[in-house]
């Protein structure tokens, strides 16, 4: 039997949400740098530890510094959002607990998963200090260059999503 679950990518522009679709999707990195406009989507099937294949939906879309500026449409019969911040930018995470609230309150039954992304450019034990200092919670922090921790956190998510 096979499923079918939406999973949607999230947050602001350059935090590497096409780099974490494409590693995963299609276990490719590019240093080109291409805005995103709108949304892009592809399917993965991944098989289950139980012999079951999930067909993961992945919806990349564009970045927006106000989580409500995007659109309504993309976020509708959603399984799982994934919000991704740039380990690089406190930007891109000053205001993480806002929007998540937000998804909270508008999509209650949506798993809400947090990658901290680019793990590369950063010393690992000092970015996790700096994140509990600002009570910052990340589910997983990846790089997406790299494939660290990219395979595996979308791995868990399946499972997740399937339970």
């Amino acid at each position: 039997m096979k499923l079918s679950k939406k999973v949607v990518l999230l947050g602001h522009f350059g935090v590497g949400k096409t780099s974490l679709f494409r590693r995963f999707i299609d276990n490719e990195f590019s240093e080109d740098y291409k805005v995103t406009l709108g949304v892009q989507i592809k399917k993965k099937v991944v098989e289950m530890p139980d012999g079951r294949e999930l067909s993961m939906i992945i919806w990349d879309t564009e970045g927006h510094t106000d989580i409500e500026d995007t659109r309504k449409s993309y976020l509708l019969g959603s399984n799982a959002f994934i919000y991704v911040f740039d380990l690089t930018r406190i930007d891109t995470y000053k205001n993480l607990s806002e929007d998540l609230d937000y998804l909270t309150k508008n999509h209650p039954k949506v798993i809400i998963k947090v990658i901290g992304n680019k793990l590369d450019l950063v010393n690992e034990k000092e970015t996790l200090k700096n994140l509990e200092e600002l009570n910052v919670k990340a589910d997983c922090l990846t790089s997406a260059k790299t494939n660290k921790n990219v395979q595996d956190f979308f791995s868990e998510l399946a499972t997740e999503i399937t339970a």
